[in-house]
């Protein structure tokens, strides 16, 4: 590249931008303008070397409250019209973003588009592109990796990043094509109440070799009845709230067990009860949702895949 390609570059990649979605985060650092972040959300973790950029929102809701202190305190805010998240106008307005990155998928995930327009409303002394995604499946990943890379002029540096992840993907389906055996999959996105994981998680437990349950590819998780789980009593169940850690989860695991016939589920009996890492993985719509595709991998078909994820992404629960 010529140095006058490089001077331009520079003055187009020379933006300061706030995401306000870890997944997003995620993708502005996967494409090399980590250096641009100056402000995050209070949920963006990854990678480590971003915690110390100032965080432009905070949760309503308590922290460390149980899965159904979480939902009541959730729909308790949302049935008064209000978001249950903050947004700090008065940090957003010194750091002078030109780019901030929301999502318009979940009012519960993370700060929504709604939110940003309406803190941004009047604050600012110049005008900030809002980039809103709103992903369901796996192509809606990429394609939001693509929105941000064009918005950012880092076009090439997606390009690179999409086929590497397709070419991870591509190792898992070639490997599939010869498993004729796919076993039934109950991912849990929450535990009280029950909900399912939908969205892109049915696709990417199709991809790993397994059928998903109760839940459909690029439809909103649904909230089930424990009687429909039992009824269909699948093979494996593997648990990952959304935005909890193994460990989080963990203290919640009594809440199932103590199910009726929990202990008679053919995965629990067939020691095919998973615990995963819900937060860094499964509910990120990021570059690791390929992480997800091959931790589902050595979940569902333990004999062919060993990526190394075990310990660190999923572990396996005894009763």
């Amino acid at each position: 590249m010529h140095t006058i390609d490089l001077y331009i570059c520079a003055i187009m990649t020379n933006r300061n931008i706030i995401s306000l979605l870890p997944a997003a985060t995620e993708i502005v650092c996967a494409l090399g303008l980590e250096q641009n972040l100056v402000g995050r959300s209070h949920e963006c973790d990854y990678p480590l070397s971003i915690q110390n950029l100032p965080v432009c929102s905070q949760a309503k809701f308590m922290p460390g409250s149980s899965s159904q202190q979480i939902d009541r305190q959730v729909k308790e805010i949302l049935s008064d019209a209000l978001s249950i998240y903050t947004v700090n106008k008065e940090l957003i307005k010194q750091l002078k973003p030109d780019v901030v990155i929301t999502q318009a998928q979940c009012e519960v995930c993370a700060v929504t588009l709604k939110d940003v327009e309406l803190a941004l409303e009047n604050l600012l002394d110049k005008d900030a592109s809002i980039i809103s995604l709103q992903p369901n499946t796996l192509a809606d990943i990429i394609t939001d990796i693509k929105l941000i890379a064009d918005a950012l002029d880092a076009a090439p540096e997606a390009e690179l990043l999409i086929e590497r992840l397709n070419e991870r993907i591509d190792i898992v389906k070639h490997k599939i094509k010869f498993i004729a055996d796919k076993p039934t999959v109950a991912c849990v996105e929450w535990i009280e109440p029950l909900m399912l994981a939908g969205n892109w998680t049915p696709e990417l437990i199709d991809i790993a070799g397994g059928q998903s349950v109760l839940a459909e590819k690029g439809k909103h998780s649904p909230f089930v009845q424990w009687e429909a789980i039992q009824q269909q009593d699948p093979d494996i169940i593997i648990v990952a709230p959304c935005g909890f850690a193994m460990e989080r989860t963990m203290r919640e695991m009594s809440l199932l067990l103590a199910l009726p016939g929990f202990a008679e589920m053919k995965a629990v009996k067939n020691n095919r009860l998973y615990i995963a890492d819900g937060n860094q993985y499964f509910n990120r719509s990021g570059p690791r949702i390929v992480d997800t595709v091959e931790i589902l991998a050595e979940i569902i078909n333990p004999k062919q895949f060993i990526f190394g994820y075990e310990g660190e992404g999923w572990i396996k629960f005894s009763v």
